[in-house]
């Protein structure tokens, strides 16, 4: 159920209760900021849907991050080479075109943000920015890679939900949708 609680807190809030009727004492769900960590795949965008959706449906602020690894310092043990800042610098440029086409209109009329960030890796930037940011809700997608390859590659979302300082909704694509159609379509529209 949703409720309007501005007679409480004195000021527009918006919430979800997990109480049944409003005579009990009722748990609310705030959210006030939303971090959706992107690395531009299917996964991410279908996490992205969830994000914004949930950032409209509670009146929170958008944040959608994108970390591009710091090769020299993730690298530098094995060896460095030369190259590593003019690739750093054109991986840079092709995430900051595409991360601003991430953000619709109307998420930046409600105040959110498309920020790139550099650093040793991807896991450690979405928690610091979490972080630093206060986050209440990290949503970020999955590629569900199991076997050799999550042993070798490791799990972004995994290293993400074992040290992030808040709650993180993982989302698997194509999976079980939640988001109504109508809300998948105008994020298509948005993306035209």
């Amino acid at each position: 159920m949703l409720m309007d609680l501005s007679s409480v807190c004195g000021a527009p809030f918006h919430g979800i209760s997990l109480a049944p009727h409003i005579d009990e004492l009722a748990t609310v769900i705030i959210l006030t900021h939303v971090l959706v960590a992107t690395d531009f795949s299917e996964a991410s965008k279908a996490a992205l849907v969830y994000g914004r959706e949930l950032a409209h449906t509670f009146g929170a602020r958008l944040d959608v991050l994108h970390v591009v690894p710091n090769l020299a310092k993730y690298y530098a043990a094995e060896s460095y080479t030369s190259t590593f800042p003019e690739i750093e610098e054109g991986m840079e440029q092709a995430a900051e075109h595409e991360i601003d086409l991430l953000l619709t209109d109307e998420d930046r009329r409600r105040g959110g943000r498309a920020i790139l960030r550099t650093w040793e890796s991807p896991a450690d930037g979405i928690t610091r920015h979490a972080r630093e940011a206060n986050i209440d809700l990290i949503v970020m997608g999955t590629h569900g890679r199991g076997g050799v390859s999550h042993l070798l590659l490791g799990s972004v979302a995994e290293r993400v939900v074992r040290t992030a300082p808040c709650p993180v909704l993982t989302v698997r694509h194509p999976e079980h949708e939640f988001v109504s159609i109508d809300t998948l379509a105008a994020d298509t529209k948005s993306d035209v």
